[in-house]
């Protein structure tokens, strides 16, 4: 803060706390006298934002880098990196060091599950696909982190008051995992603005800032500041929250180390495929095309939205059981869960996605009850790794539970004596 208004910070409705959270010091900004909705709580000069254009400073170069092999987090962190080694000389060191405090810890304490051990991912991920995600994740960085010299030979002017080795041998991958996985829990993806400034690192914004996905405030640029007005009223000391996009809790936790229970953009995907060995593979694909869907398609499931979701699916599957070319037009037209085509080929379809969502849900290594408990347990002794991993595993479970209860309920208004055919159980559609 010193450091900011040093350098012209103007004044500004807000100052910064700290608390204690799982042993670690958290630094957050709260409103320093009452706020109302539509209130301007600080202002920020682009002077003391971190953005592409002045890492690269030239609008061409920084579009040629990140529509090729780098991102604006890889050139960010990148430059970051470079700027730490120059110590107390380098402009950014108070945020530098402020950063380096943080650690890539969002605003329960918790460290991205990109810095997680290959242990800590087996151990609380079990059952989801969270560890997957991680994994790409971290493929995709290391990918990144192989082509960071290509900024050296591409920009090496910009580059040349660095008395340094290129970017690979200067930097370790482990240092610069760090340092994207750290730029990555606070960058601030800004509107309207030309793309050497999309994407911005804002001092006092995230994670001094607290995400929800329940706000509308954000920051936002205008002219030369970027400005934060809040979206509700504060009282003095009350911790500032901002809007963190339509995110769902994987990627919340993923980028910033928390999960939000209220998310209304929280979804589990199911993978729907028509299968290649069908004799009717062809006709199905054109079909299927027509009301705009593909032959492998994403089928989202939203947190309380878990009916429109298997409505949404049932068409898609259904075509994929139908054996009578005469019935596969139609299975599109239906309204809500009538079945066009037989009470049996509903029987299959249901079947097969009740069995799909039971699978599912036998893999995780707790039940919901279980997970409740843990994190109704306030002892300071549980890990908070495993506290933030439970709260993500407990709405993957009920997301699964609910669907699967809208299946049942669908079964159960089938008449009685209808029966799955067996004829065609090699050319179902596949789920995953």
């Amino acid at each position: 803060m010193d450091w900011m208004l040093e350098q012209g910070l103007p004044p500004c409705k807000v100052s910064l706390k700290e608390r204690d959270l799982n042993g670690k010091t958290i630094r957050y900004v709260v409103a320093s006298e009452d706020l109302k909705p539509g209130d301007l709580a600080l202002s920020v000069p682009m002077s003391l934002v971190v953005t592409l254009e002045r890492v690269l400073g030239n609008e061409t170069i920084a579009e040629l880098l990140t529509t090729n092999k780098l991102s604006e987090l890889a050139c960010l962190a990148l430059y970051l990196m470079y700027e730490k080694k120059r110590g107390k000389e380098s402009f950014w060191y108070p945020f530098i060091r402020e950063l380096d405090r943080q650690r890539g810890r969002g605003q329960v304490a918790v460290e991205s599950p990109l810095l997680w051990t290959s242990e800590e991912l087996d151990e609380y991920f079990t059952g989801s696909r969270m560890k997957e995600v991680v994994l790409e994740r971290l493929e995709g960085i290391k990918r990144e982190y192989q082509e960071l010299d290509t900024v050296w030979f591409m920009a090496g002017s910009l580059f040349k008051e660095y008395p340094f080795d290129i970017p690979t041998e200067a930097f370790s991958f482990e240092i610069f995992k760090q340092a994207f996985v750290a730029v990555q829990s606070c960058v601030v993806h800004l509107q309207g603005v030309s793309l050497p400034r999309r994407f911005a690192l804002v001092p006092l914004g995230p994670p001094l800032l607290a995400y929800k996905s329940n706000c509308k405030a954000m920051l936002k640029a205008a002219g030369d500041l970027v400005r934060l007005e809040v979206d509700r009223a504060y009282k003095k000391g009350e911790q500032i929250l901002v809007w963190c996009g339509p995110q769902p809790n994987t990627r919340l936790l993923l980028n910033y180390g928390f999960v939000d229970p209220d998310n209304p953009h929280d979804r589990l995907s199911v993978e729907a495929s028509l299968n290649t060995r069908d004799p009717f593979y062809q006709n199905k694909r054109i079909i299927v095309q027509k009301n705009n869907r593909l032959t492998i398609q994403n089928f989202q499931i939203f947190k309380g939205r878990e009916k429109e979701a298997v409505l949404e699916m049932l068409p898609y599957l259904r075509l994929g059981h139908v054996s009578d070319p005469y019935h596969m037009e139609s299975v599109f037209s239906a309204e809500g869960p009538t079945c066009p085509v037989s009470a049996c080929n509903e029987r299959a379809v249901l079947d097969q996605l009740a069995q799909y969502f039971q699978e599912r849900i036998a893999k995780y290594k707790t039940t919901i009850d279980e997970d409740r408990a843990l994190l109704e347990d306030c002892s300071s002794d549980i890990n908070p790794k495993q506290r933030v991993a439970t709260q993500l595993l407990l709405i993957e479970k009920e997301i699964l539970h609910n669907t699967l209860d809208v299946v049942n309920g669908f079964r159960n208004q089938l008449p009685d004596g209808s029966v799955a055919p067996p004829c065609c159980g090699d050319f179902v559609p596949k789920l995953k």
